[in-house]
């Protein structure tokens, strides 16, 4: 495919790549940075505009294999293997990247049919949020919702470079929303007639007694909330939960990471579901 050539590191689309591949900064229109051609691959299955793409010289070869199926408005931009490098988060780029535009998600979404709302308050791992995400998806959740548990405790971002590549690209086509105030969400939720299931490590005694997984009833409309990797989920939100649920590990094991947790519900869910 034919494009412009890049041969200095100040040309302008290099700095906007790397903002968005290093920085996980959108660009002025809201495009986010993707990174191998895995990622492009989910980005093109979701159905996702492309703005641009940067191809290396090694790269070449992944992009002969996706020419059918970009679209003639993308912006095709070949560099060096070199130049490349230098703007690329990977320690061992494949030579392409992109910038996509993100499908916006609203809470209608994440509650259509029987709802399977992930919500993450506080996880701030972001190898946690792309594993979670990536097993909402897998569990055929509905969505997840990326929330704060406070102000200086928030959700890594699911759109991030680190956490899509340990999403495998699912936070491309998952209906995600981001920025939410747990608080306002939960209350949505509640008002939207879906149950809430706080993940909890241990039975604190907050709130109701806690149930095992296989005891709460997870075929109706339900929303998993999963707390800070440390900390777990604030005591307001723990106790303004319809029902606790606490995973039984063996003994002498302190607890599951978030990750876990969440991908042991979503099984659960998806169990009970048929």
């Amino acid at each position: 495919m034919s494009g412009t050539r890049i041969e200095s590191r100040d040309n302008r689309w290099l700095k906007i790549f790397r903002n968005a591949l290093r920085g996980g900064e959108p660009s002025a229109d809201g495009a986010i940075g993707i990174e191998g051609p895995h990622l492009l691959e989910e980005a093109l299955r979701a159905g996702l505009a492309v703005e641009a793409i940067l191809v290396s010289t090694s790269g070449e070869r992944h992009l002969n294999v996706l020419t059918a199926r970009i679209g003639s408005t993308t912006q095709v931009l070949h560099t060096s293997d070199k130049l490349f490098s230098a703007v690329a988060e990977t320690e061992a780029p494949q030579g392409i990247a992109a910038l996509v535009m993100p499908r916006a998600a609203t809470f209608d979404d994440l509650v259509s049919g029987v709802a399977l709302v992930v919500v993450l308050v506080g996880v701030q791992d972001p190898g946690n949020v792309g594993t979670i995400v990536r097993a909402a998806e897998a569990f055929c959740a509905t969505g997840v919702a990326a929330c704060a548990a406070s102000k200086d405790c928030g959700t890594a971002n699911p759109l991030g470079p680190k956490a899509l590549r340990a999403s495998a690209g699912s936070a491309l086509g998952l209906p995600i929303l981001r920025g939410a105030a747990a608080p306002v969400f939960l209350a949505q939720l509640r008002v939207a007639g879906v149950r809430t299931f706080a993940a909890i490590s241990g039975d604190s005694g907050v709130g109701a007694p806690a149930v095992l997984p296989w005891e709460a009833d997870l075929r109706r409309p339900a929303a998993l909330l999963i707390g800070n990797e440390g900390a777990g989920l604030p005591g307001e939100i723990e106790r303004s939960a319809d029902v606790r649920v606490r995973i039984p590990i063996a003994a002498g094991v302190e607890s599951l990471n978030a990750a876990m947790a969440a991908t042991a519900l979503l099984y659960e869910a998806a169990r009970q579901r048929g």
